[in-house]
C-alpha cells in the first residue's frame, strides 16, 4: 500500500505577481521600501525545496532574533539552518559586514526617531514575526539619534518579571538622554493590555528619577503598531 505524502501549501516567490517579488520591488520602489525579510531574501536569491527565499529569510530573522542576532551568529550556526548552507551563510555575513562598515564610517548618519511611526518602522520588520514577546529599547541621544536598540527581555511582559534597573542599565551605559520601549504581540494584535499600561506607568516614573526620558512605549503587531504615548496610556494620567 502506497503511503500518502502530506500536502503542504506553500507560496513560492515564483507564485507572486512579478511586481510583488522582492528583487522586482527593490528595482521599482527602492530598497528603503522593502522589509528586512525582503532585503534578506534578495541576498539569499533562492530558497530551498518547498520554501521560498522570502519564507527562509523570515525564519532566519525569527531564529536569530533579528539582524543583531544574525550579525552575532557564526557562519557555522547560519549554515546549520535547513536551506542555508555555507554559500548563503557567507553571503549573509558579507552583507552584514558591509552594513557595519558603512555605519562605522559615517556615524553622523545615524537614524533619527522623532515620531511613533519612526520608532515602529525601525523595529517592525524584525519584530512582527517573532513567536515570543520581546522587549527592546531604542536608545536616543539629545539629538534624537539612535544609539542602539538592544533586546532586554524575552517572554511575557509583566511587572513581576521586569526589573526597572535592568531596563535602564543599557541607557546609562550608552549615556542615552531618552529611550523608547517597544515590544511585540505574537498574536499580531497590537492592542495594549492592562499589563502593558501598568509597565509603562512604572517605567515613566523610574525614568524621571533616573533623568532618562521615556518618550513612548510602542506595541508592535503584524504590519500595525500602537503608541501608548499617542493614546495617553501610562503617560501623565
Amino acid at each position: 500500500m502506497t503511503q500518502e505524502v502530506p500536502v503542504e501549501y506553500m507560496l513560492m516567490i515564483r507564485d507572486l505577481a512579478q511586481e510583488d517579488r522582492p528583487r522586482e520591488r527593490l528595482k521599482r520602489v527602492g530598497p528603503a521600501a522593502l522589509t528586512t525579510a525582503e532585503l534578506l531574501a534578495v541576498i539569499l536569491r533562492v530558497g530551498t525545496r518547498g520554501v521560498s527565499a522570502l519564507r527562509l529569510a523570515e525564519r532566519l530573522l525569527v531564529e536569530f532574533d533579528g539582524l543583531p542576532g544574525l550579525s552575532r551568529a557564526t557562519i557555522t550556526e547560519l549554515a546549520g539552518i535547513s536551506g542555508i548552507g555555507d554559500a548563503k551563510a557567507v553571503q549573509i555575513k558579507a552583507a552584514l559586514e558591509l552594513g557595519r562598515r558603512m555605519v562605522a564610517s559615517a556615524p553622523e548618519e545615524r537614524p533619527h526617531v522623532t515620531s511613533p511611526a519612526d520608532a515602529a518602522n525601525l523595529l517592525m520588520s524584525e519584530m512582527m514575526f517573532l513567536e515570543q514577546e520581546h522587549l527592546r529599547v531604542i536608545l536616543l541621544n539629545t539629538r534624537n539619534e539612535v544609539l542602539g536598540t538592544p533586546t532586554i527581555y524575552q517572554g511575557s511582559l509583566n511587572t513581576s518579571v521586569i526589573r526597572v534597573g535592568e531596563l535602564f542599565r543599557a541607557a546609562v551605559r550608552a549615556n542615552a538622554a531618552a529611550l523608547i520601549v517597544a515590544h511585540n504581540h505574537p498574536s499580531g494584535d497590537p492592542s495594549p493590555s492592562p499589563e502593558d499600561i501598568n509597565v509603562t506607568r512604572q517605567l515613566v516614573k523610574a525614568g524621571k528619577l533616573l533623568d532618562v526620558n521615556v518618550l513612548d512605549h510602542i506595541v508592535i503587531g503584524r504590519q500595525r503598531y500602537v503608541s501608548l504615548k499617542e493614546r495617553r496610556l501610562g503617560f501623565d494620567e
